[in-house]
């Protein structure tokens, strides 16, 4: 049986300054920064016809 809601964690390494435009982006969406981080993931997914 598969489970498509399970989670993984890993580490991710970022730079400050990317990272701090993901945080300020996350901030103008309401989003958590990993939040704002699943959600670019899965939009680049489904642009790329990946999902």
């Amino acid at each position: 049986m598969e489970n498509k809601n399970k989670i993984k964690t890993f580490v991710l390494r970022i730079d400050a300054e990317t990272m701090s435009k993901i945080e300020h982006w996350a901030a103008d969406e309401f989003r958590s920064v990993n939040g704002q981080i699943l959600y670019l993931l899965n939009e680049a997914l489904r642009k790329n016809k990946r999902k």
